[in-house]
C-alpha cells in the first residue's frame, strides 16, 4: 500500500462536501442527519458516541462532530477494505474517492458500481471515472461526483 490517507485531508474533504451541520437536519434523501453527514438512521450513534454527543437532539459541537466523522472514516475504510479486494493496492488518492462515495452511499451502495470498481481492480481509471459519472449518484451529486471521478481518473484531488 502507498502512503497512508491522511484522516485530517480527509475531514477537510468530506466538510467541502457535506458540510457541517450541528443541529439535526433531514438530508436530501430524507434521513435525520448530524455534523459531517452523519445518517442517524443508518448509522446511530454508540454510547461512546452520545457521552461525547451529549443532547444531540439540541445540537453537537464542531469537535463532537469531527469525532464522529473521524470514527465514519475509519469504519468506511475498514468497510472498503473488507469487501474491494484490490483497495489497499490502489493509490491514497483513488482510496479516498472510494471511501467518499462509500461514506455517500453506503458499501453496498458503491458495491453496485460493479463495472466501475472492475476497471478501478484492472487500472482502467479512464472507465472507472465514465463509469462514476454514468450513474443516479453522479446526478445527485454534481460537482462531488465530478471531483470522484476526477480523482479516479487522474489520482489527484482538485479542488
Amino acid at each position: 500500500m502507498e502512503a497512508e490517507i491522511d484522516i485530517n485531508e480527509l475531514i477537510q474533504r468530506f466538510v467541502l462536501h457535506e458540510g457541517c451541520v450541528l443541529m439535526p437536519y433531514i438530508c436530501p434523501a430524507g434521513y435525520l442527519t448530524i455534523g459531517v453527514g452523519r445518517n442517524l438512521e443508518a448509522n446511530p450513534l454508540t454510547s461512546e458516541e452520545r457521552k461525547v454527543c451529549g443532547d444531540w437532539r439540541h445540537g453537537i459541537t464542531k469537535n463532537a462532530a469531527f469525532y464522529l466523522l473521524r470514527n465514519d472514516i475509519q469504519k468506511t475504510e475498514r468497510e472498503c477494505s473488507k469487501n474491494i479486494p484490490f483497495f489497499n493496492t490502489l493509490d491514497k488518492e483513488r482510496r479516498y474517492a472510494l471511501i467518499d462515495m462509500a461514506f455517500n452511499l453506503g458499501i453496498k451502495g458503491l458495491l453496485k458500481f460493479q463495472l466501475m470498481l472492475e476497471a478501478m481492480g484492472s487500472g482502467f481509471y479512464d472507465i472507472a471515472a465514465k463509469e462514476c459519472l454514468n450513474s443516479r449518484y453522479a446526478k445527485q451529486t454534481g460537482m462531488r461526483a465530478r471531483r470522484i471521478a476526477k480523482t479516479i481518473k487522474t489520482g489527484k484531488f482538485e479542488v
